[in-house]
């Protein structure tokens, strides 16, 4: 049962807009701008890469405002105008297969029902149970592991609201073992944050911002895969070091005597074979293939099909053709409100008149009034800012994939206007939105969370508030390092 505290956070949680209503406040302001702002457009010049190739970047001091551009309205059938309730529809079919709205919102459907399959064969479930009962007599190595486990499933699918049933089925385990709430939640939802901040591949937020910003897929790599490991190294030290300190040593015969033992079948570890096979299938296809958001959507259908056919032949949890397609329409629908939020935030961009730099628009006259507050700041300080920025906006827009869509479009050019790489801009994007689900109440995940761990919300930012300040001082250290590096 909550207690008072709990219930007042959980109503305060509740009173604040969906992220759906935010969008369309923003729409509503947008459509307000238009009438008070002058659009503006930019020229555009080719940049001759280190490695000898060339980009095309935005002119800084080409911007002109534009007069005569039509201005948005309610609603619109000219294909030149703008209107506010086209704005959703306009957003949703933005861009083509292998980019935009339209190619990101594929992906994420069919990601969701890949991983609904694999869910559904409960190896997942399994060989964590299994990790569990084969305690050693040093739970520290218990902790790191799990930490370690979750860490890696936000950063290579993105595991967000997956993690709520592992928090329910952790909790007895680690209570038995002596440890509080506070450290169920750091080995699962706060792991899986971390992981979704530092990743390399998360298909819900590094890989929608790169394609947004026009980088290559799994670009930038060398760094974040060691940034990665580092922040993982640093929540595994911490969350030993705080589960250490607050345990009650329990009787350890009787706490392992509990422990319901899993044993794993050749099906269940075939399945993991088959995600840990997909995983390097991605990478090699995006680094020596060149593959791109079709093949790897593909890629995970075909992890769905295999881990279905799997599923059916050695029996796990019952799997059926029928409870496979079953499990692949749960797994998309769950995804369906991100796809939304998408299409939304695509259609902020659409009412400002695009995002093309050579087209009149609002957003190339907000881009410039940027550029002219940041312009004369140094770039390491012009990234933190956006890392703060990133960072603050999180607490309206906990979606990653809704964050990077309503933001990116803006921080990918005025990067190029400020003089730092769109590297480093979506570098900031990636932390500030992931680090921050640790604490914000906006949260649905944290929230959830903790609610299955039956732990009152100002209690868990009081426990792990020396946690957090260190995962924002690497944050500021990696971006800050990042920006006088130059990386692109």
């Amino acid at each position: 049962m909550n207690n008072p505290d709990q219930s007042k956070t959980a109503a305060l949680s509740q009173r604040l807009p969906d992220t759906l209503l935010l969008i369309g406040a923003i729409a509503l302001l947008v459509l307000v701008m238009g009438f008070l702002v002058a659009p503006g457009q930019f020229e555009t010049m080719e940049v001759v890469r280190s490695d000898g190739g060339t980009t095309t970047t935005v002119d800084p001091q080409s911007f002109h405002y534009s007069k005569g551009a039509p201005r948005p309205t309610l609603f619109t059938t000219e294909s030149d105008g703008r209107g506010l309730f086209n704005a959703v529809y306009e957003g949703l079919v933005t861009g083509s297969r292998t980019g935009g709205a339209v190619g990101i919102i594929a992906l994420i459907l069919l990601t969701g029902g890949a991983f609904g399959i694999v869910m559904a064969t409960g190896s997942i479930d399994r060989s964590l149970r299994r990790v569990i009962s084969n305690d050693s007599a040093d739970a520290r190595f218990l902790l790191a592991g799990l930490f370690f486990l979750f860490s890696l499933g936000g950063a290579v699918f993105g595991m967000g609201e997956e993690v709520i049933p592992f928090v329910l089925m952790l909790l007895p385990v680690m209570t038995r073992l002596g440890y509080d709430r506070v450290s169920v939640v750091l080995v699962t939802l706060a792991a899986t944050q971390v992981g979704f901040a530092t990743s390399w591949m998360n298909p819900f937020s590094v890989a929608i911002a790169q394609g947004i910003a026009d980088l290559p897929l799994l670009s930038g790599m060398q760094l974040r895969i060691p940034m990665w490991a580092v922040f993982t190294l640093f929540g595994m030290g911490w969350t030993v070091y705080y589960a250490g300190r607050t345990r009650v040593v329990p009787d350890e015969s009787a706490a392992t005597a509990e422990l319901e033992r899993e044993s794993l079948s050749i099906g269940d570890w075939l399945v993991l074979a088959a995600l840990a096979a997909t995983v390097a299938w991605i990478i090699w296809g995006v680094v020596a293939a060149g593959y791109y958001l079709p093949e790897i959507a593909t890629q995970f259908v075909v992890l769905g099909i295999v881990c279905a056919v799997i599923g059916r032949v050695f029996g796990l949890n019952g799997m059926s053709g029928n409870k496979a397609a079953e499990a692949f329409k749960d797994g998309a629908q769950a995804l369906v409100p991100a796809a939304l939020i998408i299409g939304a935030a695509r259609g902020i961009v659409y009412l400002m008149g695009g995002d093309d730099p050579e087209t009149p628009s609002l957003l190339n006259t907000l881009l410039f009034f940027g550029s002219e507050s940041l312009g004369g700041l140094p770039g390491w300080f012009a990234s933190w800012l956006m890392l703060a920025g990133q960072s603050v906006f999180n607490f309206f827009v906990t979606s990653g994939s809704g964050q990077a869509a309503l933001t990116m479009p803006i921080m990918a050019p005025l990067s190029d206007l400020i003089g730092v790489t769109r590297q480093v801009a979506v570098l900031a994007f990636q932390l500030g939105d992931g680090l921050t689900n640790i604490v914000v109440p906006t949260s649905a995940v944290l929230m959830g969370a903790l609610g299955a761990a039956r732990l009152n919300w100002l209690v868990w930012v009081r426990a792990t508030a020396p946690f957090f300040a260190g995962l924002a001082l690497l944050a500021s250290l990696f971006v800050i390092a990042a920006s006088l590096a130059g990386f692109s």
